[in-house]
């Protein structure tokens, strides 16, 4: 089965909204999460960039590994530094990106849908480096080794058995034009 982003969103809904009224929506400029506001009945929103399946991915990634406090705060309050990074400002972003784009790939990978490392940083026209390139794999490897984080596990389970994925595809890809927008 190909799944289609609303399918990711239907998977998300089914397996979080009761516990944790979070829902992911697609339609963001840039992506981003909403925590609903005490007073508000809306649900916290993970916002995917446009209708990117990667970015959706990516995204889930972020919110299965940030904690309850982070939960709290408009877009986990993150460190982000945009688009035009300088190099150093490249190491920095790969540095914090490497779990979430390993967590990223183990759901592609359950989708059945090819992973390409994003390097975000497309004005200066930075590919990923190689040590982002194996630092991604092995934070892959310890994920599976050791487990994945509760919601994590529960998200990638859910897909698994949509698409009758258990497989465990055998490279990386290398880093992609579409992929780097989302």
């Amino acid at each position: 089965m190909t799944l289609e982003c609303q399918d990711l969103e239907k998977v998300f809904s089914a397996c979080f909204f009761m516990d944790y009224h979070t829902v992911l929506v697609e339609g963001g400029v840039e992506p981003l999460y909403l925590p609903s506001d005490d007073t508000s009945r809306r649900p916290h929103r993970v916002i995917y960039r446009e209708d990117y399946f990667a970015s959706a991915l990516h995204e889930v990634a972020h919110w299965c590994l940030a904690g309850l406090e982070r939960r709290t705060r408009e877009d986990y309050d993150y460190w982000y530094s945009p688009d035009g990074r300088d190099r150093q400002g490249q190491g920095a972003f790969e540095t914090v990106e490497a779990r979430p784009q390993a967590l990223e790939w183990i759901f592609s990978d359950a989708c059945q849908f090819s992973f390409h490392l994003s390097a975000d940083n497309l004005t200066l026209g930075f590919e990923s480096s190689e040590r982002f390139e194996v630092e991604v794999e092995a934070q892959k490897d310890r994920l599976l080794e050791k487990g994945l984080p509760a919601r994590a596990a529960l998200y990638r389970r859910t897909l698994e058995r949509l698409t009758g994925s258990r497989q465990r595809p055998a490279g990386l890809l290398p880093s992609g034009p579409a992929n780097r927008l989302a």
